[in-house]
C-alpha cells in the first residue's frame, strides 16, 4: 500500500533555498513496487488561488484536511516533471508566474525524480522508463485529473511515458525542449553539440568521471546561447567554485550529484541522447541488461490516437530553445505529425538554448494560463 510522509530521506541536499517548496506542502511518496520500491520521492501538492472563508479560518483542520478539503476545490491541476540534470527546482519561476497570475484555483503537483533535488538517491542507472514507472504510481495515488502536463528534456519521455496508459486524466500538453520521437540522426546532434566530437554532449556523459560530474550541472543549465558562452561560463564557475563563491542555485545542483550514483545515473541519460527516442539497451550492474525500446513504441504508437484531433484533441503548446539539436525543425514537424492541433501554437527563441524554461518562464507560463483557462 503507497505510502505518504513528511519525513525527508536520504537526499544529498541539505541547505534547502526557501522557493524550492511551494508553499508549505513538502511531501515524500514512500514508492510501493518496482525497483525503487520502499524509496522516498518527494513531490509538493498545494491549491492555488484559495481563499479561505472565515468559517474555515475558525475551523482547527490538520494539515492533512486543509489538503485534502483544498485539492477538492480545485477543478484543474498542472502537473510539472522535469529532466536531467535537473529537479523540480526548475520549474520555480514558471510556478511564480502563475501564482501571480492565475485567475482561478488550480492545483500544482511538481516531483523529483529518484536520484535528483530532495528524493532518495539512486542505487543504480535510472533511466526514463525507470522515473516513468515511479510517477506513474504517484499519479495513481493522488487520482490526477484534467491535468496540464508540462514536460522538458527528458521529463517528455517520462511525463508521457507515466500519462499514456492513463491517457483519460490529460486535457493539455506543454512541452519545452524534448521529444519522445527518434531524434534525426544528421545535422546539428548530440555528438557534435555544443562542441564538435569527441566533445559532444553525448561523449562528455561517457568520458567525465563520476565525481567530477557534479560541476556540470550547474554550468550548462545557466549558460548563454553559443560555444562561446558555455566556455566563458564554465571558466567563470571554476573560478568562483574555487573561491567558494557560487550561487545557492548552483551549490543546490553541485549537492545534487555530489554521490557516485546520484551521478552514474544522471550520467546514463546523457550517454543515450545520441539515440533519444529510438529506444535503447544497456547493462545495469544491479539488473541486468535495461531495453526501452517497448516503453517508447507504446508512447509513439498511442499519442495521436489517444491525444490527437481523433483522439481527446487535447490542448498543446510547445516551447524551443533553439540552441539545442531537439529544436531542429525535424523534431518540430514530429510533434505536429502527431498532434497535428499543435499548429500555430509552437513558440521557439533564438536567444535561449536547452533549458529554455531558466530563460523564457514569462512567455512559458503564458502559455500554460491560456491552454489551461486559468485566466
Amino acid at each position: 500500500m503507497a505510502q505518504i510522509t513528511q519525513t525527508i530521506g536520504n537526499t544529498l541536499i541539505k541547505n534547502i533555498p526557501a522557493d524550492y517548496v511551494l508553499g508549505s506542502t513538502a511531501h515524500w511518496f514512500v514508492i510501493p513496487k518496482g525497483h525503487d520500491k520502499g524509496k522516498k520521492l518527494f513531490f509538493y501538492d498545494v491549491t492555488l488561488g484559495q481563499k479561505e472563508t472565515a468559517c474555515e479560518a475558525l475551523h482547527q483542520r490538520t494539515e492533512q484536511e486543509r489538503t485534502e478539503q483544498e485539492i477538492h476545490k480545485a477543478d484543474k491541476t498542472i502537473v510539472f516533471v522535469h529532466g536531467n540534470p535537473e529537479s523540480s527546482y526548475t520549474y520555480r519561476k514558471i510556478v511564480r508566474e502563475i501564482e501571480q497570475d492565475a485567475k482561478t484555483t488550480v492545483r500544482i503537483v511538481a516531483m523529483d525524480h529518484i536520484g535528483f533535488g530532495l528524493s532518495d538517491q539512486a542505487d543504480f542507472e535510472m533511466v526514463d522508463m525507470h522515473h516513468a514507472a515511479n510517477l506513474a504510481q504517484l499519479i495513481q495515488h493522488l487520482d490526477l485529473q484534467h491535468v496540464t502536463l508540462v514536460i522538458h528534456d527528458w521529463g517528455g519521455a517520462i511525463g508521457v511515458g507515466a500519462f499514456i496508459d492513463m491517457a483519460e486524466r490529460v486535457d493539455n500538453l506543454v512541452l519545452m525542449n524534448t521529444t519522445i520521437f527518434p531524434m534525426p540522426l544528421s545535422g546539428m546532434t548530440y555528438k557534435n553539440f555544443p562542441f564538435p566530437a569527441p566533445f559532444g554532449w553525448n561523449y562528455i556523459g561517457r568520458m567525465c568521471p563520476a565525481w567530477l560530474w557534479k560541476h556540470v550541472p550547474p554550468i550548462v543549465m545557466h549558460s548563454k546561447v553559443g560555444s562561446f558562452n558555455l566556455f566563458k561560463q564554465a571558466l567563470d564557475y571554476g573560478y568562483r567554485a574555487i573561491t567558494n563563491s557560487l550561487t545557492d542555485n548552483e551549490k543546490l545542483y553541485q549537492a545534487m550529484f555530489s554521490s557516485a550514483a546520484n551521478a552514474k545515473s544522471s550520467m546514463r541519460n546523457v550517454k543515450q541522447t545520441h539515440v533519444w527516442g529510438h529506444g535503447y539497451r544497456y547493462k545495469d550492474d544491479k539488473h541486468g541488461m535495461q531495453d526501452n525500446h517497448p516503453f517508447y513504441q507504446n508512447m509513439q504508437l498511442l499519442i495521436t490516437k489517444k491525444w490527437g484531433v481523433e483522439g481527446r484533441n487535447i490542448g498543446v503548446r510547445a516551447y524551443f530553445g533553439q540552441w539545442d539539436p531537439i529544436a531542429q525543425t525535424e523534431v518540430q514537424q514530429q510533434w505536429l505529425s502527431a498532434l497535428p492541433q499543435l499548429t500555430g501554437h509552437i513558440q521557439t527563441f533564438d536567444d535561449a538554448g536547452h533549458f529554455v524554461e531558466e530563460w523564457k518562464y514569462v512567455e512559458i507560463a503564458a502559455g500554460i494560463m491560456e491552454v489551461a483557462k486559468l485566466r
